[in-house]
């Protein structure tokens, strides 16, 4: 895709000196999900590793006088590999210079922007991976065996079949002790802003001075054990196709008793459809609160979560 560069038109919008001086967005790229998450630092610079216990000993009881045979546990090496989260950005010099606050301002504003932007994408990604995310980034809780298709080990069905439409609500663990899910940074946790530069830009005819300010990090996920992450797929607005309590009961159910989920993050679409069932099968019939927990477990909406996803078929 070729560069999208700000025009003069666009800088003599935010350079009116009528303007109030306040910071108003229309745009829906927040990340609270990631706000959420517990983080760790990559063990390899750029790549992940970590053991998880996948076969258990196997013990017993034995009579006097005698034995019996011994056993081990059994651990499997897991790898992570992270991608280059970019945010870079350049700017036609001479229009940096004229915004009424300063060229050093307005790179500041650009560059808090781009981080925003780019923290937003990290969320995408950890959700949708390769599968409806960047075929550029780090695989996700999509491209985990245990969610790939609606009759996977740790999905629950919501039948909807309404094309290009589907929702996903996904129940995640993410603890301190950073045994099950975490944001994964490399490079010892930074995301490096550079210093900017003046540097020389091909134009359509010729080439002019732009400020370049590089912005990048390495950033990847661990989703732990195979009970770490849940989902529930083929939310649509279908009739009896949207989020119930049913739903998100038979999702928590997949998951061990000790180690119940912690997050349930989902659309505002489901959300909605959430509170509406709940409103219907209440004792008074009165509207029900929005909601934002299920049985103790904070329940919020992304926009990271779409609602315009393909229908997950089944293996």
């Amino acid at each position: 895709m070729a560069d999208d560069l700000m025009t003069l038109a666009e800088m003599i919008v935010i350079n009116d000196q009528n303007l109030a001086d306040i910071n108003v967005s229309d745009l829906l790229n927040r990340a609270p999900l990631l706000a959420r998450l517990h983080s760790v630092l990559a063990s390899n610079g750029t790549v992940h590793k970590y053991v998880k216990e996948t076969g258990a000993p196997v013990v017993g009881f034995r009579s006097v006088n005698d034995g019996r045979e011994h056993d081990v546990s059994e651990d499997t090496l897991v790898t992570a590999t992270l991608e280059i989260l970019d945010a870079t950005f350049k700017v036609d010099k001479s229009l940096a210079d004229i915004y009424q606050k300063g060229a050093e301002a307005f790179l500041n504003r650009e560059a808090l922007r781009h981080l925003r932007a780019a923290f937003f994408a990290y969320e995408k990604q950890l959700l949708n991976g390769t599968v409806g995310g960047d075929s550029g980034g780090f695989v996700g809780f999509a491209n985990a065996a245990t969610m790939l298709h609606k009759d996977s080990a740790m999905v629950v069905d919501a039948t909807g079949t309404t094309a290009n439409k589907g929702s996903s609500l996904w129940a995640i663990r993410s603890t301190a002790d950073e045994s099950d899910v975490c944001a994964v940074m490399g490079e010892d946790g930074n995301i490096r802003i550079a210093d900017t530069e003046v540097v020389e830009v091909a134009g359509s005819t010729g080439t002019y001075p732009a400020y370049y300010t590089p912005i990048s990090g390495w950033a990847g996920l661990q989703i732990g054990s195979a009970y770490s992450v849940g989902r529930i797929v083929n939310l649509t607005a279908q009739a009896d196709k949207g989020l119930t309590d049913e739903l998100i009961y038979e999702l928590l159910s997949k998951f061990p008793s000790d180690r119940q989920p912690n997050l349930l993050v989902t659309s505002r679409q489901s959300v909605f459809q959430l509170r509406d069932s709940r409103t219907a099968t209440n004792a008074t019939g009165a509207p029900a609160p929005i909601p934002t927990e299920v049985e103790g477990i904070p329940l919020f909406s992304s926009e990271s979560v779409g609602i315009t996803d393909a229908i997950v078929a089944a293996a």
